[in-house]
């Protein structure tokens, strides 16, 4: 991993309701460059909710969030994008009848201001597909630019989300449960992807599979009810009584 050197991003004072729910409470964080950083949590624990803020797809009604020392909370997403911080699934359609480098060559042109309608210059501006097939090289999908999206496995899909977060050339990444709906030989190419990926970016790392999040993670926060309950090292997390009677202890796969 890089050497840590300053707060990439800053999360103060962070809140959200939904009506009579508290989403986010009061929720602080300080994620340093060249940090992996995991938000672990039982369900309704506010994560995905958190990470809606941090992308701009969500307003928080209370708080601060600054990337790479600008104040981003009230800032549009592509703003956001244009900055460096990119959220794996913030482009939700992929196109099934494109091939996996067409879809990653769109996200170039997207991220470049230009729109979807212009996919033709996606297929032949060699501007937009050296990045892209950079990107594919990087979470292992080169040899798949040619297929069509609509004949990827699962697992093939959610690499091909990450490559089109990465092909915005980003700083940062915000990967919300990556790993949902994988087998075992899936999520561990997963997991080798991001053990790569965590050498040149900074991560935030939303996840439900606890042996991925142990292996990977530099720190990791826990959320309860929209309430961060503790945030340290794996080692620290995993021997908190407050963590282990409120989410850990009902995991099996860290209790060995």
């Amino acid at each position: 991993m890089r050497a840590v050197t300053e707060a990439l991003l800053r999360v103060e004072h962070l809140s959200k309701r939904f009506g009579g729910i508290v989403a986010s409470d009061d929720i602080t964080l300080l994620i340093p460059d060249g940090e992996l950083h995991a938000i672990i949590g039982p369900n309704g624990a506010g994560k995905s909710t958190l990470i809606g803020q941090l992308a701009g797809e969500l307003a928080p009604d209370a708080g601060r969030i600054s990337f790479g020392g600008h104040d981003i909370t009230a800032l549009p997403t592509y703003r956001r994008s244009q900055l460096g911080l990119a959220r794996s699934f913030q482009i939700t359609s992929l196109f099934p009848d494109f091939t996996v480098l067409d879809n990653v060559a769109l996200a170039v042109q997207a991220h470049a201001g230009h729109s979807f309608h212009f996919w033709r210059a996606a297929r032949s501006d060699d501007a937009l597909r050296a990045p892209a097939r950079a990107a594919l090289a990087r979470v292992g999908l080169a040899e798949r630019s040619d297929v069509l999206v609509s004949r990827l496995s699962h697992g093939e899909h959610r690499q091909l989300e990450i490559a089109m977060a990465l092909a915005t050339s980003p700083r940062m990444l915000l990967l919300d449960e990556p790993m949902a709906g994988m087998g075992p030989d899936e999520s561990s190419r997963m997991v080798k992807t991001l053990r790569e990926l965590k050498r040149e970016l900074t991560i935030l790392l939303i996840e439900h599979d606890m042996e991925a999040v142990f292996a990977l993670a530099d720190r990791i926060t826990v959320l309860v009810y929209g309430r961060t309950i503790a945030s340290g090292t794996p080692e620290a997390i995993r021997a908190n009584a407050e963590v282990r009677q409120a989410y850990l202890g009902e995991q099996e796969t860290v209790n060995g």
